[in-house]
């Protein structure tokens, strides 16, 4: 299987990131159940003159973690893709593999956290200790005025790397928060399964987030 290249490689954990043991653990067992998948830290995606960042929360097990690209084989990246395509972010056809041709064009995918965590959900020391990851991707991203988050521990990631105050910036479905530097960060309910199947989150709902982030980049140039 062909695995994705970081488009900004100098910000990436190593392979055999040692850092969170819970989930190196988990990577090692997983290696050996699944020799052919990623199982590792997964890199970034798309554009690095993006002016827009999406910050998602971790690879999924059968998609990012499988793939080695973020949001690929599993549902949510369906969503996911066809909304970046809607919008002019996105070109190519998605076929849920890293072998297509989808390609990102003005927008970059960053994860609160790099490596699967059991059950989907990273502790908050691991959310901590891979945040530097995070601020570091941010910060190479200096053309990005324009961030939107999936899900609250994505929300909560972005509000510390960007600067803001958790306090002050609460995590709501379309909410908005003005960074101290003038960055915008658009919150969005994570577009998994379970919050599209239970009818949480609509693909409505999921667009309007990227239409405002449209409407905002034309407002902060």
């Amino acid at each position: 299987m062909h695995f994705a290249p970081s488009p900004i490689p100098a910000t990436e954990p190593p392979r055999d990131c040692p850092l969170c043991p819970r989930l190196t653990l988990f990577r090692n067992e997983l290696r050996v159940e699944h020799p052919d998948w990623w199982n590792a830290p997964v890199n970034a995606l798309g554009d690095p003159d993006a002016w827009l960042a999406i910050v998602g929360l971790a690879p999924g097990k059968h998609g990012a973690n499988r793939t080695g690209r973020p949001f690929t084989g599993d549902y949510a990246g369906e969503l996911l893709f066809a909304t970046l395509t809607k919008y002019g972010l996105a070109s190519g056809t998605y076929q849920a593999t890293p072998e297509d041709d989808l390609a990102l064009h003005g927008a970059m995918v960053i994860n609160a956290v790099k490596c699967l965590p059991p059950a989907n959900k990273p502790t908050p020391e691991e959310i901590r200790t891979c945040r530097p990851f995070l601020e570091g991707q941010a910060q190479v991203l200096s053309r990005a005025r324009v961030f939107v988050a999936l899900g609250q521990i994505a929300h909560q990631s972005a509000v510390k790397v960007l600067g803001g105050r958790l306090p002050k910036a609460k995590f709501g479905h379309l909410a908005e928060h003005v960074m101290p530097d003038g960055r915008v960060l658009i919150d969005s309910y994570h577009c998994s399964r379970y919050n599209q199947n239970t009818g949480r989150l609509t693909t409505p709902m999921f667009e309007a987030v990227f239409a405002r982030a449209v409407e905002l980049r034309a407002a902060l140039a």
